[in-house]
């Protein structure tokens, strides 16, 4: 089995990848980035670049961790977010307990970077997805949680892995009314545990899981919590957990707070272990999980106690191209460089090659994206603001996952804009 180190070492340069600089005749292990010297403001790569900042990844690391830790509960970011086993690695190694993950292949990809602890919240559903996961459990290092609710999902995952000899880790999903997957009410609940029943030998139900974003309202978030830890302590009380301690899981990026609050109560119904899974704030960001992150510190004390909250990690760098008239300018970033589904991308600083440094983008001159196409992004300015062609201007994005998956490489730089190091996803 290969090492991380050799895993690491044969990561190459993509010479054809986006953002990157003039590559030595030989290709260069992308841990061998730092030897190059490139510069961002120095135009030592191509942009558009998606950049990373090492100083503000750093501290969302500890501020998360310190967060969890202060509840009692572990942290299993969701890893579909980055898809950047370099990224996994350095959350396990600020402490995470594992890495969450959507898909069959995802898990795969995080296992071929070093990910010995997945939950997979989602459903393993489909033959090909079940034997990718089969094929992984040989090792007996790993460790893999997936999730189900239905009985005809039990059903097929107790024969395939019957079939297979081999055994897997379940947790029992429950859902709210109009939301996602999930059971809905006892009846469903109960015919889950009576068909997990009928594999007791390959299917060890480890837990309970939720996911409660897909509402907005606080009020129902901890209604379907306060279930999930009831539901928790009836299951434990009944003997029906092959895990010990049982597994509760739940919280995406917007609710944490209020899982990690409600989901304590579940330590009164004997040995639990919590488990949240957000996966955005790593890199945080300027748009939706800006405001989600308000939240948080407004109904968190230990948020607040904690102090300066999660910072925007994540920029994207582009060339002004045009300016065609007075009123616009035309920028070399398209919705193949950064996402716009939940919000277009925000000018932030600006830098004029040869300058001393970047400069804020004062928010009273306007700037604003207001149209983008597969290359290009439409700026609205005034028609005697300093904006030249050639200029390069970094952009805030809203909602990292939808930016990062537009990527097979990013920059890393550090408080000088070199670049330190570039992160691969699996995208």
């Amino acid at each position: 089995m290969q090492t991380l180190q050799t895993l690491s070492a044969i990561r190459q340069l993509d010479p054809l990848g986006k953002g990157l600089g003039p590559l030595p005749a030989n290709s260069v292990p992308t841990g061998d980035v730092i030897h190059l010297h490139w510069n961002l403001l120095r135009e030592d790569v191509s942009l558009p670049a998606a950049v990373l900042y090492a100083d503000r990844l750093a501290h969302n690391l500890h501020w998360m961790q310190q967060f969890v830790a202060e509840y009692g509960v572990q942290l299993a970011p969701h890893g579909k977010t980055t898809m950047a086993p370099r990224l996994f690695r350095m959350q396990l190694a600020a402490g995470a307990w594992g890495i969450t993950l959507a898909t069959a292949p995802q898990v795969r990809a995080a296992y071929d970077g070093g990910v010995r602890r997945v939950l997979m919240a989602n459903q393993l559903v489909g033959r090909q997805n079940m034997a990718l996961i089969a094929d992984l459990l040989v090792n007996p290092g790993f460790e893999f949680f997936c999730i189900v609710d239905s009985a005809a999902n039990v059903d097929q995952l107790g024969a395939f892995f019957q079939k297979a000899g081999r055994s897997l880790n379940v947790l029992l999903e429950i859902g709210l009314p109009g939301g996602r997957s999930g059971v809905r009410d006892l009846a469903q609940r109960d015919d889950v545990l009576a068909a997990l029943a009928r594999w007791p030998r390959v299917l060890k139900l480890a837990g309970i899981e939720l996911y409660e974003a897909v509402v907005d309202d606080e009020a129902a978030v901890r209604a379907v919590l306060r279930q999930a830890v009831a539901w928790t302590g009836e299951l434990i009380h009944a003997g029906r957990f092959a895990r010990q301690p049982a597994l509760l899981s739940g919280a995406g990026s917007v609710w944490y707070d209020v899982v990690a609050e409600e989901f304590k109560r579940a330590h009164a119904c004997g040995a639990v272990e919590i488990v949240l899974r957000p996966g955005c704030y790593l890199t945080h960001d300027a748009g939706v999980y800006r405001q989600a992150q308000v939240g948080v510190e407004q109904r968190s004390a230990v948020a607040r106690r904690l102090g300066a909250g999660l910072q925007p990690a994540l920029q994207v760098w582009a060339y002004v191209q045009s300016r065609p008239q007075a009123d616009c300018a035309i920028v070399g970033l398209g919705r193949r460089d950064a996402g716009s589904a939940s919000g277009l991308p925000s000018p932030a600083r600006q830098y004029r090659p040869g300058e001393a440094a970047p400069r804020d983008i004062d928010p009273a001159l306007g700037w604003e994206v207001f149209k983008m196409m597969d290359q290009h992004a439409f700026l609205k300015i005034a028609p005697h603001d300093d904006l030249q062609v050639g200029d390069m201007i970094a952009f805030d994005v809203s909602h990292p996952c939808l930016t990062f998956d537009k990527w097979r490489q990013l920059l890393v730089v550090d408080s000088t804009y070199q670049v330190t190091e570039v992160i691969d996803t699996c995208f």
